[in-house]
């Protein structure tokens, strides 16, 4: 596995190695003395699949409390994977990264906590998985607008297309008024 830090050097892009031949393929997609000798230590208690059409946006979602970290992934489909900084004494605070995550490219992410993350689907049908560190805890989940100018995201939409929003996403304060990590 190769181990990637981003421009936010907490989020790291995993390029897994993937074994292929006419039959498939097979990659090791966690191994816990792995990314512990890359610095990411990361004990999951729960794992996520989510399934969406085109043009969905997934996002900008974070835990204020019970704080997850997130290794996430794509087994079927294509999706923009971003996670923005939003911890406040970060020099970093408000800044994001994104890449494509695939399943022809077999990349994952790891987004620890203090960043928001979410993502935008590329393809008809996606199948997106992801392993946390703590429990899901909607008291404690927070959203960041997906299209707030302070953090300028720069969605791979073309033009005319809006992507598909749950009503909280689309209800969701920019980041100076969204509840923080200090």
């Amino acid at each position: 596995m190769e181990f990637i830090p981003t421009r936010l050097p907490e989020v790291v892009l995993i390029k897994p190695k993937v074994f292929g031949d006419e039959r498939g393929f097979f990659l090791e997609s966690w191994q816990q003395k792995k990314f512990a000798d890359a610095g990411i230590h990361a004990d999951f208690v729960q794992d996520n699949h989510s399934h969406s059409s085109q043009w969905i946006l997934r996002g900008m979602h974070y835990q204020i409390q019970n704080t997850q970290g997130k290794l996430v992934r794509v087994s079927r489909g294509a999706v923009y994977d971003v996670a923005i900084d939003v911890r406040r004494s970060s020099p970093r605070f408000g800044e994001w990264v994104g890449v494509e995550l695939s399943d022809t490219n077999h990349h994952m992410m790891w987004i620890p906590p203090g960043f928001a993350h979410g993502f935008l689907t590329l393809t008809e049908k996606v199948d997106f998985m992801y392993k946390c560190t703590e429990l899901y805890s909607p008291q404690y989940e927070r959203c960041i607008r997906w299209d707030d100018p302070d953090v300028g995201i720069q969605w791979p939409l073309p033009v005319g297309v809006s992507p598909q929003l749950a009503a909280r996403d689309a209800q969701a304060p920019g980041i100076r008024n969204a509840e923080v990590f200090p």
